[in-house]
């Protein structure tokens, strides 16, 4: 379980392979136990669908984490307008009794909320956002306002986890809610890749079934790197390139930033990968980085049920293509691979525009809540 080191003042202005012209964005301050969260779904209203998960993941806010969970009209409404759900960012953001704000779950098309978001709005009402997958558009909008988010949480998957929380991703998420100053990230020991039915309430019984975790696995030059962090889901992060939004024009607004990304449930294939990293080369981005933070891969779907032999050659295949475009385009990259980010059972919380900093020497991981 990770634990909390020692806060220091702050991070420091300039660190290892740190730029003297890093992004200094807002960190919104952090709720106390008894505070109202918000709870909406910029992407999907699946918590209509399938309350279960959702119900729980409620009653863990409250009952553990001393949170009252505030719900939105769009929040259990499949079928919610682009504007509908943008209403919502605009009405959690803008509640001086809310104090922080948590997707439910994610989805596919939460690009078309951002040209109805207010960021004048947000950017008066700064505060902490949660979410990752297909909330990866508002994490990297919250970035371009100047706003410290946060990638991972979700009510339905981790807070909803049946059985319990797992107590790395409880750790971590109590953490970055209520805790500020340096928190060191660590390596799951066991790790689960399937999932149960969550309309079947038998689901919830028990906890999901575990296996052996092989640790992070470091690739590239022995550096340590500090910076603002920046990235999330990649199949969302191409959608973001192709339609030019929420992508700076000038790739030089990335230099020194640890890139995080992760990929989803859909599993894109190797080529996939490779070729939306190869975008990034090719427009001069990707060379921005000095670090990656890479997460174990989702080998494992309702609706492709791979056999172990098979999700580890597609984990193996796709580490080998993102391996292949950083000789490419970015030789000089520290990347950490199969890290308990973004997709995963346990998740660990990355701080989205605050400061990561990554020890390839040591090998250590460590973010600024």
């Amino acid at each position: 379980m990770p634990t909390p080191r020692p806060a220091r003042p702050g991070p420091p202005s300039r660190g290892p392979d740190r730029p003297s012209t890093a992004r200094v964005p807002v960190l919104p301050p952090k709720p106390r136990p008894g505070d109202r969260i918000a709870v909406i779904s910029p992407s999907s209203g699946l918590p209509g669908l399938l309350p279960l998960p959702h119900e729980l993941g409620l009653r863990r806010l409250a009952d553990d984490f001393g949170l009252e969970p505030v719900e939105y009209p769009a929040t259990r409404r499949m079928g919610a307008t682009a504007r509908e759900r943008a209403a919502d960012i605009h009405a959690a953001f803008g509640d001086p009794a809310v104090r922080a704000v948590i997707a439910s779950i994610g989805g596919d098309d939460q690009i078309t909320v951002l040209p109805h978001l207010d960021r004048e709005l947000i950017a008066a009402n700064p505060k902490p956002f949660f979410g990752y997958s297909d909330n990866t558009n508002l994490l990297a909008y919250l970035w371009n306002t100047g706003i410290v988010g946060y990638h991972g949480g979700s009510v339905m998957v981790e807070f909803g986890r049946p059985g319990r929380m797992d107590p790395l991703t409880a750790a971590s998420l109590r953490a970055a809610l209520f805790t500020s100053g340096p928190y060191e990230l660590r390596p799951a020991a066991r790790f689960r890749d399937t999932a149960r039915d969550w309309a079947d309430p038998a689901t919830f019984d028990t906890e999901p079934e575990t296996r052996p975790a092989g640790g992070w696995s470091w690739h590239g030059p022995e550096r340590v790197v500090e910076g603002s962090s920046w990235g999330g889901n990649l199949e969302v992060l191409s959608s973001l390139l192709a339609a030019e939004r929420e992508i700076q024009a000038d790739p030089s607004v990335y230099d020194g930033c640890v890139l995080l990304l992760e990929t989803s449930e859909e599993m894109p294939s190797a080529s996939q990968v490779y070729r939306i990293l190869c975008d990034m080369g090719g427009r001069g981005l990707l060379a921005r980085f000095p670090a990656l933070l890479m997460a174990r891969p989702k080998t494992w779907a309702l609706n492709r049920r791979t056999t172990p032999a098979e999700g580890a050659r597609y984990a193996r295949e796709q580490r080998a293509a993102v391996e292949r475009a950083l000789g490419e385009y970015a030789p000089d990259t520290l990347a950490v691979f199969d890290m308990d980010l973004g997709h995963t059972d346990p998740q660990l919380i990355v701080p989205y525009g605050g400061t990561v900093r990554v020890d390839g020497p040591a090998r250590r991981v460590t973010v600024w809540y």
